[in-house]
Formats: structure tokens, sequence, C-alpha cells
């Protein structure tokens, strides 16, 4: 889900006032959904893979040959003092509490982002841990004078309750605020969608350009144009420290925490400030995720956020799971499910030993850059399961109703947009999210721009950033409903 290509910047410089189709104009139809191809016939081993009886998958004899092929991995008991909250002890099985903690991500030798405070359960939501300045490292990659970088480690909420921490990182321009009021705060969720600690836009800006560092902290240009706006520009490590890429309650969390967390430390300058999100892709999946869980989570942050602009939205997996398995995408789609994964390990129990070797070995670290390269495989999900049609058991259809966040209400206006050529995350799952708002009272706008994921991300953004600087404006936020 990673997206957005070097032409968004050319877009945005030549094209500023580019504008999708508006909602109210009836989108053509969306073609179907190509059903997945049937896996080709292999040759018949005795004993291993029996015929399939009255011309049945042979799915469920190749998942019975990996898993008599291949060992399980070895894995060690759970350490004593494992760095995770207690949930799973009363829903989990040793073995599978062996297999979640061998499947998160590795340490990274920075305690920023790899230490567990002792004392997160006596800490409030928000409430910052640790701080960092950051101006030395983050000031070359902004590309103009800053006042200071700050990483902020805080307080969160994993998936089930449980105290969890995040980062984020606050890039204050050099440049005073011209307008009116406290200096707003632009929070650009940005699409990490990766597993590797080292793969987030914290790291980078705390330790400079790497190998990980990748083109979409950049690409759209959102914290450089928010700050020449003087704007400052927060920017969340969104997936906490599991890295759980693409699950939008932890995601939401964060986002929300780290609001929290600026306002709470630096109250003289931000306590007052207007908050304004944006997101495009697997950013979209955090900015989901936020503004679905104000009302619940921090409703004192109701009349603070004055807007949401979400672009590429994955709002719907049970679509995804027809969109990008078994074809380019699905390398995107399987980290996906291992990220889901480390907050829900019930996925974990269904991976058989070819997966559990993968999700535990230095795959479990890679960035979007690298592990997107094996999508040319196209292998489709149900090779790493053990059991028959995995996307359509009843572990599945649960992963769907609680990342889908069916029914809650947006605690802000919303911009929504998306491509209407899109093929792996198609334009359906945005225009029910924007239906949905509608129907639950929320000021929203929807803009169905052409093209597929990389075109309609550029072409798309320019008008997104205009309503989000609006918003932040004081503009009130029209209702296209």
């Amino acid at each position: 889900m990673r997206c957005l290509p070097a032409i968004a910047v050319a877009l945005l410089i030549a094209c500023p006032t580019v504008t999708g189709r508006a909602a109210a104009e009836p989108p053509p139809a969306l073609p179907g959904l190509p059903a997945l191809p049937e896996l080709p016939a292999l040759p018949q081993f005795p004993g291993l893979i029996p015929p399939p009886p009255d011309g049945g998958s042979l799915l469920p004899g190749i998942q019975n040959l990996i898993d008599r092929v291949i060992p399980p991995p070895p894995i060690a008991p759970p350490a004593s003092e494992a760095p995770t909250p207690g949930w799973e002890a009363a829903s989990m099985s040793p073995p599978l509490v062996a297999l979640r903690d061998a499947a998160l991500p590795g340490n990274i030798g920075d305690p920023m982002f790899d230490a567990w405070p002792p004392n997160l359960a006596d800490l409030a939501d928000g409430q910052v841990i640790e701080s960092r300045d950051v101006t030395a490292t983050t000031a070359p990659l902004m590309l103009m004078p800053i006042q200071r970088a700050l990483l902020l480690k805080y307080r969160t909420t994993d998936a089930h309750g449980a105290p969890s921490f995040a980062t984020a990182t606050l890039v204050v321009p050099a440049a005073a605020w011209p307008g009116h009021g406290p200096r707003p705060v632009v929070v650009n969720n940005l699409p990490i969608d990766a597993l590797g600690r080292t793969c987030t836009p914290g790291y980078t800006l705390s330790h400079g350009f790497n190998a990980d560092t990748s083109a979409t902290d950049f690409i759209p240009p959102t914290t450089h144009v928010a700050a020449l706006r003087g704007y400052a520009v927060l920017i969340p490590d969104h997936e906490g420290p599991w890295m759980a890429y693409a699950e939008p309650v932890v995601a939401g969390h964060a986002v929300l925490d780290s609001i929290r967390a600026v306002r709470g430390l630096l109250p003289d300058e931000f306590g007052a400030s207007k908050f304004g999100m944006a997101g495009y892709s697997g950013g979209a999946i955090a900015t989901h995720g936020a503004v679905k869980l104000i009302d619940g989570y921090a409703p004192e942050l109701a009349d603070v956020i004055v807007g949401a602009a979400l672009g590429g939205v994955p709002a719907d997996y049970q679509i995804l799971a027809r969109s990008m398995n078994g074809n380019l995408a699905s390398a995107v789609f399987m980290a996906a499910v291992l990220g889901i994964g480390r907050e829900r390990p019930e996925i974990l129990a269904r991976m058989n030993n070819l997966a559990q070797w993968v999700v535990t070995s230095p795959a479990k670290n890679l960035c979007g850059s690298t592990y997107g390269l094996i999508g040319v495989l196209m292998l489709p999900i149900d090779i790493a399961a053990n059991i028959p049609d995995p996307l359509h058991s009843e572990v599945a259809d649960e992963i769907y109703r609680v990342t889908k966040m069916a029914d809650m209400k947006s605690g802000t206006p919303l911009y929504i947009y998306n491509g209407e050529q899109e093929f792996w995350i198609p334009a359906e799952g945005a225009r029910n999210l924007y239906l949905e708002q509608c129907r639950l009272g929320v000021s929203a706008v929807y803009r169905s721009v052409p093209g597929e994921h990389l075109i309609a991300g550029a072409l798309g953004y320019p008008e997104a950033m205009l309503w989000l600087d609006q918003r932040l404006q004081g503009v009130p936020a029209p209702n296209e409903c």
C-alpha cells in the first residue's frame, strides 16, 4: 500500500487545482473483481496429495504436503519477562505466545524504539515518556530552515486495551506563524507499510537518511508543503512497537495519542492549536482508524481536530482479499496479514509450517520496498494457511469486522478520494466509507479521480491539501452528502 511516485511533486507544482469528479455525479460502474485463479493441477504423489474428490480444490492437499515436508521452525519458549502486556496469558496457548513473540520485529539498538517502559500502566494515554531533540538529523531532510524537531515517545493503547507505546516526530518550521492564534499542526500519517522498526519515518528523521528510508516519507511532500505554509508537522510512527502494519485500531490510538503528547508536552505553544490529518494508502489506514476512534477514545480532541483528508483508502479488507491476493500485490497483502497478526495472533495460529518459517525469519523486519518485490511470484496467501479457504473462514470474517470499524462515526469532517480505475484498492471501499459517514451525519466530501493507485494519488492530492488548508484556516467544512 505504499504509493505516489515523483510525478506527485510535478503535478502539485504544475496543477495545484486539479479537481476530481464530485460525489454527486454517479460514478461509472466498477468492473467486477476477477475470481482468484484455480491452482494449477499438480502431479499426484501417493500418500501426499490425494486426488480431490468430485473435482474439488487441490489446496487442502497442498497444505497437507507443506506441513508434512516442511518441519515447524524451532521456536524458543516465551521469555519469563517478555515485553508484551499480559492480555495474551488468558487467551493464548504457550506455543502461540512463543510463535507471536518470535514473529515480533527485532530490536534495532535504539531504546527510544525498542525499550518497553516498566511503568506504562501508570501513565495516561498520550503522556510523554521521553523526548529527544533530532533537529540535527531532521533539518537536512527538510531542505528548509526549521526551528526544531522533537522525537517523542509516549504511552498509547494496543488493539486490546493494554498499555503500549509509540513514537512520533514534531517538526516546527523556523518561520513565525503568519496567521491568527496559535500555530496549527498537520498530522502527516505516512504510508509506513513496513514490518521492521528501521522502516519508520521516526527512525529516518532521528538517524538520517539510510537504506531503509522510504521515498513515500517525502513524496507527496506533505511535510514540506505544510511547513512552508507555516504549519507545524506531526509525523506518527503509527504501527506501534510491534510494527502492526495495517491494524487500524493500533494506528488510530497511536495517532490520537501523538496529538495528546504534543499538547501535553508543549501546552503554551500547541495547547490551543488546531490539528488536521492527512493520509494516503497505508497512511489512510491510520487516518481512518483515528477519525473513528475520536469520540470513544479521545473525545476531548473532537474540537481540536478540524478535519481529515484520506485517499486510496483500504477501508474494507474483505474487498482487498479479492483484489490483492494472488497477483503482484500479494506480498503487500501477506505482509499486512502478518502485521495484523502481531496484534491478533489468531491469524498466526492458522499459519502452516512454511509461513511460520517466514514470519520468524529476518523477513519479519523487511521494509515495503523490499518485500513488495516478492509480489512477482503472485503467490496466493492460501498456501500459507493450515485451514481450507482461509480468506472465507470464521477467523477472516472476524478480522474483516474489527478492521472495518463499521458504523463508527468520524469525530471530524472528512475529505475522501480514490482512483476510479483502482484495481488493488478499489473505489468501492472508499465510496462505501463516504456513504456510511454521510448516513451517520458527518460532514463529508468524496472525489472520484482518474487512474489507478499511483496516478490517482497524484491527481487527487492537490485538492485534498487545499481542503485541509481551509479547515486549518478556520473555514467551515463543506458537506456534500
